[in-house]
């Protein structure tokens, strides 16, 4: 807990980290240790389930299984990744940690992601970004959709104004929904409405947030 009453609530993947190969790796390590497996991820088909929930990824993926054989698989799967993120990482967007340092001066800061509890940790934990973060929520930890969680950190930490950077349309229904501004992510992994606040390159977010949330 932190006084800042500004916060920026952050997406993971196609923003702060671009960790789709190391994932694709790690669930193909986990399948092949299944007998009879047919199932392979590859890197194309890992970036375009970024930023969905597990349920809806079992569903896409696991086709030819029942919900709950699909559901099983996803928690081998996921147990597995956590721990090879948390050995191997993924890639950090161009001046990340400089940024953060920068922003952490005057803001809260925060991530809402909809992945599996622990995915969070393991980014962090591997590349030494505990120091911050100043809270964290996942659809794998309260099995709430991410506007939801999204409300849930700013209510929790008493924000009285607050953004979401995230980089897919999903990211801006659920900050729509949450009745938060959004700034997008524009080189990560989706679109959203023309229009919208956006920054092409990490660096550019302490400026974009000031305009989008002023003093």
């Amino acid at each position: 807990m932190t006084d800042k009453k500004k916060g920026i609530i952050f997406d993971l993947d196609g923003t702060l980290w671009d960790s789709s190969k190391a994932v694709a790796d790690s669930w193909n390590e986990c399948l092949d240790q299944i007998p009879g497996n047919k199932y392979h991820m590859s890197y194309e088909f890992m970036m375009s389930l970024m930023g969905k929930t597990m349920v809806e990824i079992a569903k896409l993926f696991f086709v030819d299984e029942t919900e709950e054989r699909g559901m099983e698989l996803m928690d081998f799967c996921m147990d597995y990744e956590n721990t090879y993120i948390a050995n191997h990482g993924g890639i950090l967007y161009p001046n990340l940690r400089e940024t953060l340092e920068k922003l952490k001066e005057n803001y809260f800061l925060a991530i809402v992601s909809n992945c599996q509890d622990g995915y969070i940790q393991a980014f962090m934990q591997y590349h030494g970004l505990e120091d911050l973060f100043d809270d964290f929520e996942s659809f794998g930890k309260t099995k709430l959709l991410k506007g939801d969680n999204i409300k849930l950190v700013v209510t929790r930490n008493n924000l009285e104004k607050a953004v979401y950077v995230g980089d897919v349309m999903g990211d801006y229904n659920s900050t729509m929904e949450a009745g938060l501004p959004f700034i997008h992510a524009a080189y990560g992994f989706g679109t959203v409405p023309e229009g919208t606040p956006k920054i092409m390159h990490f660096e550019e977010l302490p400026n974009r947030v000031k305009e989008v949330i002023p003093e």
